[in-house]
């Protein structure tokens, strides 16, 4: 039986957090007093999730508080890393990427949290499993969905994703869709449009070294770019473009990307980054039709963002630092990111109600069937060869986009860096 810390909550009253650049994971605190927790993030100023759910948190909490440690995005694990071994790390530890878990376990810089009380419908808890023990609690779980640009459609008279569209329903519209001004699609450069849908909708394990279920999503990039459905890899390559804005400014008519793009579109309409148009969100299309339709459950993927508890933080925070895991776990913290337009990883009624209640969201039924329904599958197998692996996997993906290698000598280029550099399980 997991114990609960909610017993550490003292009476409800508002209290401030400090941003800060720096701060020790290590640094005592009296077992009787107030207690600070350190909490690592990333763009602090524009990812409001982390000051949104310590506020919460403290609000319900007081004798608890935050620092808020902020990461440069692009180098994060690279930096916490280095913190942590110099033994001057956060005492939460923001769990960006699954695909690092397995290495912050091994150096011994995460505590078992195996003993912190879960609700049942929260997602993405097995990506922090390893041996049985649990070493990170997931608060947001994004999937990835296929955006749309609603009034391009009509304009068009292209008939609008239903539920049912399988991937050659997306390449055939995306073809009617595409004029001398908009492609019918962008897909954007990183390795995770490609392989991320091809693994998870194949049931391929990449630990195992066999990536030949890639070669039919890759043929069908390809076709499409020869169509000029999509912009070509190297044009999107050479010239930075970013998914943002060739869906925000009307430059495509669909983008397949994570759900985590609702808020941010949301926010670009508002302040005009983003042209003034109707959208929504569907499923992703499928592989094939058995997993289609509004009474089918859509295969998609998606890593879950958690938050971990450094093992070298003091002992008299740890029972405050595992009733945090445990809130942000919580539907309390689930409606408080739903009410952002983060996805969060427990999902229920309500929480979807919360998260279509935003003004400048989608309100039909598509968006939000597409939304809580579907079977996410990790992107990233929580292992120690998973960060190698799929190093060797992105110079694959590029190889066969910049056209410097055929589909099929590619793949066999990957499997066979794998075998020797890395192994299989």
């Amino acid at each position: 039986m997991k114990r609960s810390f909610a017993a550490v909550a003292g009476v409800v009253a508002t209290a401030a957090i400090v941003l800060t650049g720096c701060s020790s994971g290590s640094e005592a605190s009296d077992p009787d007093g107030p207690v600070t927790l350190t909490l690592s993030g990333w763009s602090l100023d524009t990812t409001p999730e982390f000051q949104a759910i310590t506020d919460a948190f403290t609000e319900q909490n007081p004798d608890i508080t935050f620092d808020l440690v902020g990461y440069d995005p692009v180098e994060y694990n690279t930096l916490l890393t280095a913190d942590l071994a110099a033994r001057s790390g956060p005492d939460i530890i923001t769990q960006k990427e699954v695909k690092f878990v397995s290495t912050f376990q091994e150096g011994g810089q995460l505590l078992d949290v195996s003993d912190v009380e879960l609700p049942e419908e929260v997602g993405g808890t097995s990506s922090y499993e390893i041996d049985g023990a649990s070493y990170a609690v997931p608060y947001r779980q994004d999937s990835w969905v296929l955006f749309y640009n609603k009034d391009l459609f009509d304009a068009a008279g292209v008939e609008q994703p239903d539920g049912s569209w399988t991937w050659d329903d997306y390449e055939a519209a995306a073809a009617e869709l595409t004029t001398a001004d908009v492609k019918g699609a962008y897909l954007h450069t990183w390795q995770s449009t490609v392989q991320g849908f091809a693994s998870a909708q194949s049931g391929a394990d990449i630990l195992e070294g066999d990536f030949g279920h890639f070669a039919p999503y890759y043929e069908r990039v390809q076709a499409m770019e020869e169509e000029g459905s999509e912009v070509a890899f190297n044009t999107a390559t050479a010239n930075q473009l970013t998914y943002q804005g060739e869906f925000g400014t009307q430059k495509a008519a669909m983008l397949p990307m994570g759900t985590w793009y609702v808020a941010t579109l949301i926010a670009q309409q508002e302040s005009g980054e983003a042209n003034d148009f109707e959208w929504g969100i569907a499923p992703i299309p499928q592989d094939d039709a058995s997993t289609t339709g509004l009474d089918a459950e859509p295969v998609t993927f998606g890593d879950p963002t958690g938050f971990g508890i450094n093992a070298g933080i003091d002992e008299n925070k740890i029972d405050a630092a595992k009733a945090f895991l445990e809130f942000a776990a919580s539907e309390d913290a689930a409606q408080v990111l739903a009410g952002i337009g983060i996805t969060p990883a427990l999902l229920n009624d309500s929480v979807v109600e919360t998260y279509f209640s935003i003004d400048g969201a989608p309100t039909d039924e598509l968006s939000t069937f597409a939304f809580a329904e579907h079977e996410t599958l990790p992107e990233n197998p929580t292992s120690s060869q998973t960060a190698a692996i799929q190093g060797i996997l992105a110079d694959m993906h590029s190889a066969i986009l910049s056209g410097s290698t055929p589909i099929d000598a590619a793949i066999e280029e990957a499997e066979a860096r794998v075998a020797s550099e890395v192994g299989t399980e």
